[in-house]
């Protein structure tokens, strides 16, 4: 088994929910060692279920915390918080997604504590709006964000009106933000020595995924209207209703399209004045589905996508979580990780050639009638002297840091 990119690199988790986890479950995929600190009643989402893989384990929190240890920390007190501080005088990165101001409570301030206690340390904070500002110290919550960024009111169509994405979108690309800002400042530190603050905000990154919709919005002034599946930009591209279930088609040029209606047996749709080219597509987007639809009654999704995609047209068939899960090339691609205990979990898309992820620690673990094994660490193990270390690591220790890290 690789020890993955990332060994050597030890990373303190305080967060909680998804994107906080999420986050560090990257990290601890490729290798470093997460440590995973929960209050006594243990992270919200264990008891976010049915279903559940074990008692005190939800299918939710199983799906974003594997490969993590884990202890129970009470950071409302003097034990807890010198318990932390022994954490961090050895841990490479912090991940914490506190509201504004609660770090501070225990000695950690973002700006007057951590930068000199702990200079060596990344730490990845992660909150809903920042600090500051009109919404600063505000909680954030992803379904609020979808509606807050624009995410909602280009999701849906005219009858339904704005909607939420089906998946929690800002949180998951909040956290991937986070693993990149961790991995940015890990590599910045190998020349300075020094740590730094890694700031995401669920507010910036809904912001930052409304593409094409901000851009449109900057170059053509409209305001963008939910279009459903279609795509503002482009036609054909959307689902379409076969014989035999839906089909999602995207011919994003015009040879495409040639090739599309061509294989429908209609290649006369490729010279009409309606569909010549994107622009007139677009404008005529109600007649050329009636068209294709027309085209595809007597076909199945699955047998026209497979045949769209051998003439290099981009299309798929419509398949829920069961049949996703039981594709031949889901299996191909290694993306379903089963532990010993039977807990499966969505693989790491990330696939490196030398140092892969790996599946080390069951989600399940040291949880009373799991089989996970115990992954659970001891507070009263942790090195609390190594708290003292006071406010400035000696010139010593902080190389050895930086170069230990530098060579992982």
């Amino acid at each position: 088994m690789s020890a993955g990119a990332l060994a050597g690199i030890t990373v303190v988790d305080l967060s909680r929910i998804l994107g906080g986890p999420y986050c560090t479950q990257i990290l601890a995929d490729h290798g470093a060692d997460v440590i995973k600190v929960e209050p006594p009643a243990g992270d919200d989402t264990r008891s976010w279920g049915p279903p559940f893989v074990a008692p005190e384990v939800s299918s939710y929190f199983a799906g974003i915390n594997r490969n993590k240890r884990m202890m129970a920390l009470d950071l409302r007190t003097e034990e807890g918080q010198d318990a932390l501080h022994g954490l961090l005088a050895g841990a490479d990165v912090l991940v914490e997604n506190f509201k504004t101001g609660t770090l501070a409570k225990w000695g950690l301030d973002p700006v007057e504590d951590i930068p000199h206690r702990y200079p060596h340390l990344v730490h990845a904070s992660i909150t809903g709006f920042g600090d500051d500002g009109p919404l600063g110290g505000r909680p954030g919550y992803d379904a609020i964000i979808q509606a807050m960024s624009g995410l909602m009111s280009v999701n849906g169509d005219s009858s339904t009106g704005p909607m939420r994405i089906g998946m929690p979108a800002v949180d998951m690309v909040t956290g991937l933000n986070a693993a990149i800002g961790v991995l940015m400042a890990l590599q910045e530190r190998v020349t300075s020595g020094r740590g730094q603050r890694v700031e995401t905000t669920l507010f910036d990154c809904g912001i930052s995924v409304m593409h094409p919709h901000l851009p449109n919005f900057f170059g053509g002034g409209s305001v963008p209207k939910p279009t459903g599946n279609d795509h503002p930009n482009i036609a054909p591209y959307s689902a379409f209703a076969t014989g035999s279930g839906q089909v999602f088609i995207t011919a994003g040029n015009d040879g495409q399209f040639a090739r599309l209606v061509d294989h429908l047996g209609a290649p006369g749709l490729a010279e009409d004045p309606r569909f010549v080219d994107n622009a007139a597509r677009l404008g005529n987007r109600d007649a050329l589905r009636t068209e294709l639809e027309a085209l595809m009654a007597e076909t199945s999704a699955e047998k026209l996508a497979e045949e769209l995609m051998g003439i290099g047209v981009p299309a798929g068939p419509i398949l829920d979580a069961a049949e996703v899960v039981e594709h031949p090339h889901t299996a191909h691609r290694e993306m379903v990780v089963e532990f010993d205990d039977g807990c499966r979990g969505v693989a790491s898309p990330i696939k490196l050639a030398r140092t892969p992820a790996s599946y080390r620690i069951s989600p399940v673990q040291g949880v009373a009638g799991g089989s996970g094994g115990d992954s659970r660490v001891d507070a009263d193990s942790v090195d609390v002297e190594s708290a003292g270390v006071g406010d400035q690591l000696d010139a010593e220790q902080h190389a050895f840091s930086t170069s230990r890290n530098a060579s992982a």
